[in-house]
């Protein structure tokens, strides 16, 4: 892990955010391939899968996120909280705005609980949607992460960025199968199921350029940013991925999911950060 964290930091922020973008994109691909050998997945595991998604992003939330924006504020006490309350705020209701104004159907849902304005979109580009609305968070969060780290500001790390990206690629791995496996069950082949499947984390290098690029050239900005993607993520948890696994009888099962999925995160993020 060294000899990663070293590479990393003889990269420009962007280059190693695109990078470890493409990462999590593969992690995506690789797990909607998953169709071309079963059609199929016992709901309990594909409940605990969601709820381990759910975990990770929680845990990334806080420890990546903002723990850091908290860190390196200046001043005391509820001055010190401003600018990671104010991001945090603003950051879930800028995926509520998308959330209301884009079509989208979450993935154990109805046709008929679709979501946002209405349309006569198919199935599965409403499912791509979906996800892709989930991975612009993530996306943001580590070109963030990165550009901060490139500024070599306290409570930002090479390792902490690097840590950040192995649990959203971890965590994307099931988020991948989650858009590839209800297709196939519909009869969408196998191939097809796939191209949706990794075709919802494409966002995710863009997104991850975007955040980079704005905390180097707008360093003020950058408690702000860091929080603004904690609040995505948490406010895509509670809308979107835990009901998702709450809607049949495992949800046992999904909230141990969760639970292990935190602490992974937890894990990377102390231990290379």
């Amino acid at each position: 892990m060294k000899e990663i964290v070293a590479f990393m930091s003889d990269r420009g922020a962007l280059e190693a955010a695109l990078l470890a973008t493409f990462f999590t994109w593969f992690m995506t691909a690789a797990g909607a391939s998953l169709v071309l050998f079963f059609k199929d997945m016992h709901r309990k595991w594909f409940d605990s899968m969601l709820g381990f998604t759910g975990g990770v992003m929680v845990a990334a939330s806080f420890w990546s996120l903002l723990s850091p924006a908290i860190e390196m504020t200046a001043g005391e006490g509820f001055a010190k909280v401003v600018p990671a309350s104010i991001g945090f705020g603003l950051g879930a209701l800028f995926i509520f705005a998308l959330d209301k104004f884009t079509p989208h159907l979450h993935i154990n849902f109805k046709q008929d609980e679709a979501e946002g304005p209405a349309t006569d979109w198919h199935r599965s580009t409403l499912l791509v949607l979906a996800i892709t609305l989930h991975n612009i968070p993530e996306g943001l969060a580590v070109g963030v992460l990165f550009g901060a780290a490139a500024l070599g500001l306290d409570g930002a790390s090479v390792g902490a960025a690097v840590a950040l990206a192995i649990g959203i690629g971890i965590q994307n791995f099931p988020e991948g199968l989650a858009v590839s496996m209800p297709l196939r069950r519909q009869g969408v082949s196998a191939g097809r199921s796939v191209w949706f499947g990794q075709l919802s984390a494409v966002v995710e290098p863009v997104a991850a350029a975007i955040g980079a690029i704005a905390v180097m050239q707008m360093q003020v900005i950058l408690p702000y940013a860091l929080a603004f993607a904690a609040g995505a993520m948490i406010y895509v948890v509670v809308e979107e991925v835990i009901p998702e696994t709450q809607r049949d009888k495992y949800t046992d099962f999904a909230t141990l999911g969760f639970i292990g999925g935190f602490l992974v995160m937890m894990s990377l993020d102390v231990g290379l950060g």
